[in-house]
């Protein structure tokens, strides 16, 4: 599949009213951009398949049984788990490696078991918490499970415990940070993480088109249009650039880095008038 027809189909997934956004498929659509080979329809079927292996299990609706029953399920019996070693893999950001190496990040981990559990009636949601993505069940509020650790269950405390940890102590805990995120924001969040990697590889186009699918998904982000004014002006893509960069300055009226890409500007206004 082209790479043009592969963000045409996750444009129109990601325009439908946000419960309405297939998770699973729109993140296949972002792997699909790295492999264009890739057969969604298939990788959708091997979630089905996965859930299918734990159906017979659950026969208590009481969320802590669910949680426990597929916690144990994927964790403890098919060996998904976090990629502790090589973190910035950018295979840990494709649900479909995820599911063929049985390694990922947090939130592609919590992706995929919140898609397991959708399909066995299990309603799930993702919470976005700073530099850690977990998991709930929609009807117990108090449990949390930590897919990157395991898929074990976390209280409040042990949350914010988390966070510490993963912040080295540096953000004060605040208890909004356990809300459920929108699915549009979980997407977000997924190119987000990809927007890294590339950046990290200096892979500068595939930069520019995460970027070009977060703004379409979050276009009152103006630091995404900072950024790809830096993209596209390493890219030499002079006036797209220029654009970006005057979206972003005239965004607020203070921006913390203003005289910074101020200069930026002029130094494109230059290259342009050669």
């Amino acid at each position: 599949m082209e790479a043009r027809e592969v963000w045409n189909q996750f444009d129109r997934i990601v325009d439908a009213p946000d419960e309405e956004i297939d998770l699973a498929r729109a993140a296949l659509l972002i792997a699909a951009t790295e492999y264009p080979a890739l057969n969604v329809e298939r990788e959708l079927f091997r979630i089905d398949a996965l859930a299918e292996g734990v159906a017979h299990r659950l026969d208590d609706d009481s969320p802590l049984y669910q949680l426990n029953t597929l916690s144990e399920y994927m964790f403890d019996e098919l060996k998904f788990a976090g990629n502790h070693t090589n973190y910035y893999d950018p295979r840990n950001s494709f649900l479909n490696d995820v599911m063929e190496r049985r390694l990922g990040i947090p939130i592609t981990l919590s992706l995929l078991y919140i898609e397991v559990g959708k399909r066995l009636g299990i309603p799930l949601l993702g919470i976005g918490m700073p530099a850690h993505f977990i998991v709930r069940h929609r009807d117990d509020p108090d449990v949390f499970v930590d897919p990157f650790h395991g898929g074990i269950l976390l209280s409040e405390d042990e949350c914010a415990q988390r966070l510490k940890q993963a912040t080295q102590g540096a953000l004060r805990w605040e208890a909004q940070f356990l809300e459920p995120v929108s699915r549009h924001a979980f997407i977000a969040r997924m190119l987000r993480n990809l927007k890294v990697v590339y950046l990290q590889r200096r892979n500068y186009e595939r930069v520019l088109s995460t970027i070009d699918r977060l703004i379409a998904l979050q276009p009152q982000d103006a630091v995404e249009f900072r950024d790809r004014g830096v993209v596209n002006y390493r890219l030499g893509n002079y006036a797209d650039a220029l654009e970006d960069l005057r979206l972003y300055v005239g965004s607020a009226a203070v921006v913390p880095d203003g005289a910074t890409v101020r200069r930026l500007m002029e130094q494109i206004r230059g290259r342009l008038a050669d």
